[in-house]
């Protein structure tokens, strides 16, 4: 069930590569991140947006949810990810979807598969993971324990479900991913 999930949506990176902050790219009549955030809501989740101070008021604007900053973006996306789970409103011993903001190429039989796993799991296509990523109350805690900079996959073994998603590997992080990106949001 979804409610006993806690959801982060990570939008804190400084989008260098892609020379705009990515979870203000446009879809559709909005942004990437409202986009994202409605599709997570339609599910049954709260998600708690975790962006930078240069964009906090775009994306508060665009989303109807909660939005923090993160102090220290530059420290990596599991610091980013502890500074979500600190100021989640329920109990940090529960599940808790993560979903990076640049990686909007699930499905949405892809996100139910997750928040039906009771273990720490992740999308498989083609042998490679994806994402978002469901981590169970005893990873939160690992996560929570470890230095910021500590990539995920160093403190976490998920368990692979298969899926069929055509994007689920799309990764928005260049100009030429934006063309993908497109594509991606007519199918889902």
């Amino acid at each position: 069930m979804a409610g006993d999930i806690g959801c982060v949506v990570l939008a804190a990176g400084s989008s260098e590569r892609l020379g705009q902050p990515k979870a203000l790219i446009g879809v559709g009549e909005g942004n990437l991140i409202g986009w994202l955030v409605s599709r997570l809501r339609a599910k049954g989740l709260k998600p708690l947006v975790v962006t930078n101070g240069d964009i906090i008021e775009e994306v508060t604007d665009s989303v109807d949810c909660r939005v923090i900053a993160n102090p220290e973006p530059g420290a990596g996306r599991t610091g980013t990810l502890q500074v979500g789970i600190s100021h989640l409103e329920s109990d940090i011993r529960q599940r808790i979807l993560v979903v990076p903001v640049d990686r909007p190429g699930f499905s949405d039989s892809t996100l139910e598969a997750l928040i039906s796993s009771a273990a720490t799991s992740c999308p498989t296509k083609g042998g490679k993971g994806g994402h978002p990523i469901l981590l169970s109350a005893e990873d939160v805690a690992r996560v929570i324990q470890s230095p910021p900079s500590t990539p995920l996959r160093d403190l976490i073994n998920p368990d692979r479900i298969e899926v069929a998603d055509p994007h689920l590997h799309l990764n928005v992080d260049r100009q030429e991913d934006l063309d993908w990106l497109a594509d991606a949001f007519s199918g889902l």
